[in-house]
């Protein structure tokens, strides 16, 4: 009985980021990493985020999630939407997003290892995008 909590919780080592806007971006990963690209509650969450600026930020993590799905050579772990708990993989992308306009090259180290890769300046760019758009938004994403 107690080993399924352990295999949860080594599953799932982080919490949920305090910061809201990291927790809107990781709900939005979550959605379309498990139900696709359109996923129309991931659209309606940053529609009631960002109001009539939406589509900037949804077309951007749209991006960056085929992005990642196209260069990554590991698996990419995602947990459900419910779960109050986040993956390392989570972890470093959030990481990323919070750190790729003030420190790139710790922000590149991070999503190589992530990915499994050694050039990963084009899902860099996307990642920076999404960062800029939620800024751009007022909502920056903090670690």
């Amino acid at each position: 009985m107690t080993m399924p909590a352990t295999i949860s919780l080594s599953a799932l080592p982080h919490s949920l980021p305090a910061c809201p806007n990291a927790r809107l971006s990781l709900f939005a990963i979550r959605r379309m990493g498990g139900h696709g690209l359109a996923d129309a509650r991931a659209a309606h969450a940053l529609f009631t985020a960002f109001g009539e600026g939406f589509r900037r930020p949804l077309m951007l993590i749209r991006a960056l999630m085929a992005d990642m799905a196209g260069a990554a050579a590991n698996p990419i772990a995602i947990a459900p939407c419910c779960c109050p708990r986040v993956t390392h993989a989570e972890d470093a992308l959030l990481t990323v997003l919070s750190r790729v306009e003030t420190a790139p090259e710790a922000a590149r180290f991070l999503l190589g290892d992530m990915l499994g890769l050694r050039r990963v300046d084009g899902v860099l760019a996307s990642a920076a995008a999404v960062a800029v758009a939620f800024a751009d938004g007022g909502r920056p994403i903090c670690a």
